[in-house]
Order: C-alpha cells, then sequence, then structure tokens
C-alpha cells in the first residue's frame, strides 16, 4: 500500500466521523447566542470572561450568524463556555475516495474522448465497449498516478 493510498485512508476516516454532522442546521441565532442564552449567561457575563465589552460579544454573535467569524473568535468564545470548537470538512462525495474516483472518471472520459475524437476524424472510431473499457483504464491509472491536474 503506497503512502499516499494511506494518507487518504487515514484521513477519509476521521471525516467520516463528521459525515453524521452535516445533517446537523445551525441554531438561526448561530452557536454562540444560542448556547449562552440556553445556559442563561448574559451578555455582560460572557464579555467578562472573555475580557471584553456586552457590545463586543454581541458583535461577535452577529459575525457567526452572517458567516465571518474567525476560527481564533469561535475557539476563545467556546473556552470561555468551557467548551471546545471542533471543526472538521467533509467530501460532497461522502469520502475522499469517492471524490478521487468523481474527478478520476471526469478526467479519464475527457482524455478517451478526446483521442477518440481524432480517430473518428481519421475514419478509425471505436466501439462504445472499447470507449468505455478504455476509460475505466486510463481511471485506474490516474489514481494510481494521482497527478496535480486531477485538481484542475
Amino acid at each position: 500500500m503506497g503512502k499516499k493510498t494511506l494518507q487518504i485512508q487515514q484521513l477519509n476516516s476521521k471525516m467520516l466521523a463528521f459525515a453524521a454532522l452535516q445533517q446537523l442546521a445551525m441554531p438561526p441565532t448561530g452557536w454562540v447566542k444560542a448556547i449562552r442564552t440556553s445556559l442563561g449567561i448574559s451578555l455582560e457575563q460572557l464579555g467578562k470572561k472573555l475580557s471584553i465589552t456586552k457590545q463586543a460579544v454581541t458583535a461577535i454573535e452577529k459575525r457567526e450568524q452572517d458567516g465571518s467569524i474567525t476560527l481564533k473568535s469561535l475557539k476563545e468564545v467556546a473556552k470561555a463556555l468551557d467548551m471546545q470548537l471542533v471543526y472538521g470538512l467533509v467530501p460532497n462525495d461522502g469520502s475522499l475516495e469517492a471524490l478521487i474516483d468523481r474527478k478520476a472518471k471526469a478526467l479519464a472520459t475527457e482524455i478517451v474522448l478526446r483521442t477518440s475524437n481524432t480517430m473518428k476524424l481519421e475514419d478509425q472510431e471505436n466501439s462504445r465497449q472499447r470507449i468505455e473499457k478504455a476509460i475505466e483504464e486510463r481511471m485506474a491509472a490516474i489514481k494510481n498516478e494521482m497527478p496535480k491536474m486531477l485538481w484542475n
């Protein structure tokens, strides 16, 4: 097993732990305000823990709600609330392997069809079955090599 394959498998297993959280919607007010109000913590109390004013806490809550808050700020607020920030990225395809498969198939299809069109112009067209086999073979080679152009 190659080093790159092992890295992908290990990272993918970590990402799978976050997969179920994809469906979890952020509270409309944002996590900070939702937690603060649910626990009955005032703006002043949270501000004191963060060594900032209650107006600054309100600004943090607004930035979280509109998506412009920094991870550093969220981490500091979580610590002040005796919590921790959990952060992760999850592939839209469900796994890194599925993402790589999709990208490799698209690239392989583009390469094979480009060649096939050239052959067609020269009156040497391949059958659909042969083209599909060529795509599968090219896809396997691309996945094995993992060229940088896969991510263009």
